[in-house]
């Protein structure tokens, strides 16, 4: 009699459907740091029936009431399945659907679990998508969102207080609470990313449009943007050499939000005939919420967009 393990196996060749490569993007970063709004814009932009996005938030392994007597916070790995993640991603990676956990932040409880059949394309942003070297294996193209810590702050209490029924002041506790475990377990994920995306204002400005600024590590190829650098398009955007945490150097693209608007359209319109595409470049890219546009986001979308769409062809 054949071993379990061998008939298993010929089960699985016989009736599983063909693994395909599904590329797969992540998005991590801090709570608040503008995960989800980049993430809508892409599905936005190539359409919910060809981008799969999910957020491995929801692998939270307790609902909001019982980690009021726990010693740590969503931002603790053991306050997570990251296991079951880790499994999820490889499943999906290789084209299979996951029966996936569901968390509302809304509510601060534990939902029933869904059917994930990955599209074209899968996009994972949430807190932990870069914990393990198993998870960070299992994408084509992987970003960090590093935004200044005054702004993070800005956003999670407006969100926070807007969105999720919270006080200003119960927010402000909760991120102090957060810190030990952000800068423990969240912050390190940074080192691992191709992207490093910030947004964040002119250096001695506390108000103002924001700009972004996108570390492009050698870890993947990324756009030549030479027809897009030039000196007619400096005032949108430009290239330098800089150094990184680590010390060493790394291209960095600086998208200014001070821009005129029809500057930026020619910078994205340049960058959206990369992609061939046939459609006029989407107007979800850039938006915030409704009625706030950002052409730095917009800009931004794009190189990703790229990237996702340069994975596909590999």
């Amino acid at each position: 009699m054949p071993h379990k393990q061998v008939v298993m196996q010929r089960a699985s060749s016989t009736s599983a459907r063909e693994s395909t490569h599904v590329p797969m993007l992540a998005i991590a970063g801090d709570s608040a740091a503008g995960k989800t709004t980049i993430t809508k814009g892409l599905v936005d932009a190539l359409g919910a029936n060809r981008i799969t996005s999910m957020c491995s938030d929801d692998y939270h392994r307790y609902d909001r009431m019982e980690r009021k007597t726990l010693p740590f916070t969503p931002l603790h790995p053991d306050c997570n399945y990251l296991g079951v993640m880790e499994q999820h991603l490889q499943l999906l990676a290789l084209g299979q659907p996951i029966l996936k956990p569901v968390y509302s932040h809304s509510t601060g409880t534990l939902e029933r679990p869904v059917l994930v059949d990955p599209a074209e394309f899968v996009i994972v942003e949430g807190l932990f998508p870069l914990w393990s070297k198993l998870s960070r294996a299992c994408f084509d193209v992987t970003v960090y969102l590093d935004p200044p810590e005054p702004i993070r702050h800005e956003w999670k209490i407006k969100r926070d207080t807007t969105k999720r029924g919270y006080t200003a002041e119960q927010v402000l506790a909760e991120l102090e609470r957060r810190e030990p475990e952000a800068t423990a377990y969240i912050r390190p994920q940074r080192r691992h990313a191709d992207i490093v995306l910030r947004f964040s204002r002119l250096e001695g400005h506390s108000e103002g449009p924001l700009s972004a600024t996108l570390l492009l590590r050698p870890t993947i190829a990324h756009p030549d943007l030479s027809d897009v650098l030039g000196s007619d398009t400096r005032e949108a955007i430009h290239l330098k050499l800089i150094r990184d945490d680590d010390g060493k150097p790394v291209d960095a693209i600086h998208i200014h939000g001070h821009a005129p608007r029809e500057l930026t359209r020619k910078v994205e319109e340049a960058i959206w005939s990369h992609l061939d595409m046939d459609e006029p470049v989407p107007e979800s890219l850039g938006v915030i919420e409704p009625g706030t546009r950002s052409e730095p986001l917009a800009v931004s979308q794009l190189i990703l967009l790229y990237h996702m769409l340069a994975a596909s062809k590999h």
